[in-house]
């Protein structure tokens, strides 16, 4: 995958309050997950878009540097509770839904929204802004 998708800090700032609107329409929330590290950006600006300010975070650790860990390697470190149809579980990219399927299996009750998502990881989100190319994406905060 050598062609790179940018997304510029406008875009980033002006996609997650396109999804703080989706996610007014769909429901009532009181808490928001972030999954480390992607997430955390995202879901900052949620709870101050939503006014939620239960925040947490899970970290999930499904890459060694740019390889992928096996389903059984990856490591996740998941300290919450009460976790129902009223959490949010934030990431900004589901790429190929993988993370979103290993949290299901901990969090089933949970809303799974992304900023953005790839083809394959659509199913995985139940809200999103748009979706992505099957490029590489990177994000502003990755930008050298």
């Amino acid at each position: 995958m050598s062609e790179k998708y940018y997304i510029s800090w406008n875009d980033f700032h002006q996609d997650v309050k396109a999804l703080a609107a989706k996610i007014k329409t769909a429901g009532t929330f009181n808490k928001i997950i972030a999954i480390s590290r992607g997430g955390l950006l995202p879901a900052g600006i949620l709870a101050y878009e939503l006014d939620i300010r239960n925040s947490q975070a899970i970290n999930i650790s499904s890459y060694d540097n740019d390889e992928s860990r096996r389903d059984e390697d990856i490591e996740i470190e998941c300290n919450v509770s009460n976790v129902d149809e009223h959490t949010l579980i934030v990431d900004d990219l589901s790429d190929s839904g993988r993370t979103f399927r290993l949290m299901r299996r901990l969090l089933p009750r949970a809303v799974y929204a992304a900023v953005y998502v790839k083809e394959q990881g659509k199913a995985e989100a139940d809200i999103f802004t748009r979706q992505v190319p099957e490029s590489w994406v990177v994000f502003p905060w990755d930008v050298e």
